[in-house]
């Protein structure tokens, strides 16, 4: 409702100035000011001082003495040397609010991908990963929420180096055959076996020069596909993809596909996407130089583009590649290379991701086939890429936008994918990808002893402890909400022994994911976070379990007057009535928690346009506040005034929908009782 108010208030003082003064502003400025001056300010008289030549509070006193009236708006106001205050028709929007109006939203037609997650399924995820799967599935929702339908994908690199260490740890250090291997998969939490053998395989590395060849040895198996090296690897990673799943289903959070690099490999759309940036000069090929015998194209950032005409000859179906080349005069300096292709053949991590962002956008010729691989006890059906496939199966790939939930260690590989798109002509397509980056996760101190890590003096005194897979240091994210869900417990169990067992947990499970989802979010993507148990589970301060106790204050207001929280909430129009809003809706301070509790949507748009989820956390945090300061002032079920008191529960039930329904978008439950 606010965000449509704004929407309206744009669009009548662009058409005024327009007729009034010739004018086009293509952004009007609009600001929040204190709630006692109004719900919106906006300085635009200050730009047009130039442009009319007048003082801007004469411009602003000729805006509001004849702009006429706006739907919605009780009043405009000049205040101080020029800006416009604009009054909303507060009772207007009440009403709007207390029926829970949701007026019409324009929405693309076309399909958004998210794609995130996408760890290495070769150990345990950790709780770095945890920050990537919350990031990009509180994204998805909130696209969800403004009504864009979104596809949800995980990239599975399962023939990279990482997956190579630890069948390279199973074959060559614990010397187990393929049966063995299997068998082990069989056992619960095998990727918590593979993330010690990972760790194992990184210090044997560093024993002698000849132990990495077997890496690459094992690297050019796995990718080569059909042999028993690759047979393992895909028996490990298929093992570990489906822990994955099974971790973050615990989250609540859910994939449509599973795209594996493999079939990239397999179903040759490298081949097909290697032909296409050779035609379109995108790739040189390098005949001296520390990158000799290579494919490479311009990194991203450096001038110009690197072009030379593809080699004669059928190397896409031979795997073959030639080395004479007719060289560009522009030739691009070692410095400015990315190397795509090695020397040896094969195609680097960019170069598959290039391949799989074609298909994405529908312009590679094409598909994968897919089988369906995991079912949510929800009932639904995660697909996986497959050579072979199923005959029936939804439509994937031919997106409108893609947004990549990449860490921003990431960047350099995610710009080299947009300027190929670019290269190839396809410039609409290269600004519809947006690389959602973030910072890293470590851990506090406290947080490090507390699961048992040694820690030096020097540590202690750090601000954050890295974590390291490769050192087998790092919390692994099923620990983590174990632990969480443990702690939670023994409060709740302290707080309420008179439920039930079954109940209590489950109440302390939506109590601990609730602060971990909300910790994570909380933080601006840049910034670096680092966990600690005692803040995330705090009842106090900007946590999950602050925003999720407002709501069941709210709600045991309703309980201990005898009515039903939910009913109440579903009709609050019919329990208040317009005079009694407008009667007590003069209060600045009551007025306040209205007001921003109509801006849920005006607040979600705002996450999207930014990709940035933490405005929502920070609107779920002010909202929760307000409304403790309101329970705390007005003793609502001893009220002697009916009206007043029909009025204060008003209040609280359009609040109690509003944090329970942004809550929801977070991917955050609330529990009945806390």
């Amino acid at each position: 409702m606010y965000r449509d108010l704004e929407h309206r208030l744009a669009q009548h003082i662009r058409e005024f100035l327009r007729s009034s003064y010739g004018v086009d502003l293509e952004k009007i400025v609009i600001e929040q000011p204190r709630v006692e001056l109004g719900e919106y300010a906006m300085p635009l008289a200050f730009e047009l001082a130039k442009k009319l030549r007048k003082a801007p509070r004469k411009i602003a006193e000729e805006i509001v003495s004849d702009i006429g009236s706006i739907d919605g708006f009780a009043k405009l106001e000049v205040a101080g040397a020029g800006y416009i205050n604009a009054r909303v028709d507060r009772t207007a929007l009440a009403v709007a609010l207390a029926k829970n109006d949701k007026p019409a939203v324009e929405s693309s037609s076309g399909k958004v991908l998210v794609e995130h997650s996408s760890i290495n399924p070769n150990k345990a995820a950790h709780i770095g990963h945890l920050r990537n799967a919350i990031l990009g599935d509180t994204f998805v929702r909130l696209l969800q929420f403004a009504g864009r339908t979104v596809d949800v994908q995980n990239y599975i690199d399962n023939t990279g180096v990482q997956v190579a260490d630890v069948v390279v740890g199973f074959l060559h250090l614990d010397k187990k055959s393929r049966a063995q291997i299997e068998e082990l998969a069989g056992k619960p939490r095998f990727d918590y076996y593979c993330w010690d053998l990972y760790a194992k395989v990184s210090q044997w590395y560093e024993q002698s020069a000849e132990n990495k060849k077997v890496r690459l040895q094992t690297l050019h198996e796995i990718e080569e596909g059909r042999n028993e090296t690759a047979a393992v690897a895909e028996l490990i990673s298929t093992a570990v993809l489906r822990r994955h799943l099974e971790t973050m289903d615990r989250l609540d959070i859910e994939y449509d596909f599973l795209p594996r690099e493999s079939e990239i490999l397999h179903l040759h759309f490298w081949d097909a996407a290697f032909e296409k940036l050779k035609e379109a000069g995108v790739l040189s090929f390098e005949t001296e130089g520390k990158n000799k015998g290579c494919w490479v194209m311009r990194r991203a950032g450096t001038s110009g583009v690197a072009r030379a005409p593809s080699p004669a000859g059928n190397e896409a179906e031979t795997g073959a590649i030639s080395s004479t080349v007719d060289q560009d005069p522009e030739r691009v300096s070692e410095e400015d290379q990315k190397v795509i292709v090695r020397s040896n053949g094969t195609v680097g991590y960019v170069g598959k991701d290039i391949a799989f962002h074609m298909w994405k956008f529908g312009l590679l010729g094409r598909d994968f086939g897919y089988r369906k691989f995991y079912s949510y006890p929800n009932g639904h059906q995660c697909w996986i890429s497959a050579e072979h496939g199923e005959p029936e199966h939804p439509h994937f790939g031919d997106v409108e936008r893609t947004y990549n939930v990449i860490d921003a260690r990431q960047s350099e590989a995610q710009n080299a994918v947009i300027e190929a798109l670019r290269g190839l002509g396809h410039g609409e397509y290269a600004d519809k990808l947006t690389h959602f980056s973030y910072e890293m996760v470590a851990l506090t101190p406290r947080c490090a002893a507390e699961l048992g890590y040694e820690l030096s003096e020097d540590d202690k005194g750090r601000a954050y402890i890295e974590v390291s897979g490769r050192r087998g240091f790092g919390v692994k994210a099923d620990d983590l909400l174990d632990a969480l869900i443990a702690a939670a417990k023994q409060e709740v169990n302290s707080r309420h022994p008179e439920l039930a067992e079954s109940e209590r947990q489950k109440i302390s499970e939506q109590i601990a994911i609730g602060a971990l989802r909300y910790f994570m979010l909380k933080y601006t993507k840049p910034s670096v976070i680092a966990f600690d148990f005692k803040d995330a589970l705090s009842f106090e301060g900007e946590t999950g379990p602050y925003a999720q106790y407002a709501v069941v204050r709210a709600s045991n207001i309703f309980r201990k007057g005898g009515l039903d929280p939910n009913a109440f909430c579903r009709d609050v129009a019919s329990n208040v009535s317009a005079e009694e809003l407008t009667k007590f809706l003069g209060d600045n301070d009551l007025w306040e928690l209205w007001l921003s509790a109509s801006k849920t949507a005006y607040i979600i748009d705002q996450c999207i346009a930014t990709t940035e989820p933490a405005y929502l956390a920070k609107h779920v945090f002010q909202l929760a506040q307000l409304f403790n300061t309101f329970y705390h002032r007005y003793p609502i079920l001893s009220e002697a005034d009916e009206s007043r008191k029909r009025f204060l529960l008003a209040t609280a039930a359009v609040v109690r929908r509003e944090l329970t329904r942004a809550l929801g978008v977070m991917g955050i439950q609330v529990p009945p009782v806390m």
